[in-house]
């Protein structure tokens, strides 16, 4: 038995046949099979009940299927561990992220990684959560950053980064000129534009308002927009207020466009999430890209 057997093994299982198997392995279909033998030639038993229509695990197989699994995760933990060392990762990594994390976040953060692991090239697709999830269903991305939680039996989701959002007013408002505290009954006074229904930010906010007492609807919305750089535009030209990640607004408050401020009385932290298929092992490039996140949470 050998850690590569354990490996063929393993995804002939998960992905349900020798042909999947080989293909995501790269290997020819025969050369899967004759692993698999092998490995079952060493145990002395049937790993896999082989029929014209499909193929599913013996009960050895069923028995073996975590140690295998386990076995892969704890060779890539020690990859990562060691990689720390050499930074001589190699691979392409595809993953997909949120509005808000593609681009505002993660820009300022694939640069020194880049330089860290320069043979690592990374091909990121901005897109809903909807569009992320179902990329990753189909194995076309590795994983996803996505701003919000969500409950999906394949998946398993991580929190890996922090967030937090504030209040966006533009610099002539009377709200950037008080040198009080702003409490929250103080800002619902003046109306808002905001992002669509649905979005990882609106949920944040109306979350919430909603533990403060307060309902969502009765907020003064004036303008709803699809993307964060329209919201900051018509903030900008005084149309109204707004909740916004602070990563998405630094070049406009150095630019004196608008103001970021504190609410007294409410904080609208939030976590940014990685997400992938519970039956996938991530590939070492993700891990340390994941690592890296964490490793840099504000």
């Amino acid at each position: 038995m050998n850690f590569h057997q354990l490996h063929i093994f393993y995804t002939v299982a998960e992905r349900g046949s020798f042909s999947a198997a080989a293909q995501a392995l790269h290997m020819s279909q025969p050369a899967v099979t004759m692993q698999v033998q092998a490995l079952e030639e060493y145990f002395g038993t049937k790993l896999l009940i082989r029929s014209t229509k499909r193929m599913e695990l013996s009960e050895a197989g069923r028995t073996l299927l975590p140690f295998a699994r386990r076995s892969l995760e704890l060779s890539q933990a020690t990859d990562a561990a060691m990689a720390a060392f050499s930074n001589k990762l190699q691979g392409r990594l595809q993953l997909g992220a949120s509005l808000t994390i593609g681009e505002y976040v993660l820009p300022r953060l694939l640069g020194p990684f880049g330089r860290e692991y320069p043979d690592i090239s990374i091909m990121l697709k901005v897109m809903n959560t909807t569009q992320i999830l179902e990329e990753i269903a189909s194995h076309q991305l590795n994983f996803g950053l996505i701003e919000a939680p969500v409950e999906h039996p394949d998946m398993v989701l991580d929190a890996v980064m922090e967030d937090e959002l504030k209040l966006i007013v533009p610099s002539s408002h009377p709200l950037a000129q008080r040198e009080d505290a702003i409490y929250l009954k103080d800002v619902l006074t003046y109306p808002f534009v905001l992002r669509e229904k649905g979005s990882g930010t609106r949920k944040v906010m109306e979350d919430v308002l909603l533990e403060r007492g307060h309902d969502p609807e009765s907020i003064q919305t004036v303008m709803e927009l699809g993307s964060t750089g329209a919201v900051k535009s018509a903030v900008e030209e005084g149309l109204g207020i707004t909740m916004l990640s602070t990563s998405t607004v630094k070049h406009e408050t150095a630019l004196g466009l608008v103001k970021m401020i504190d609410i007294a009385d409410a904080s609208f932290k939030r976590n940014f999430y990685s997400i992938h298929l519970r039956s996938a092992l991530l590939p070492m490039s993700a891990m340390t890209f994941l690592a890296y996140l964490r490793e840099r949470r504000r």
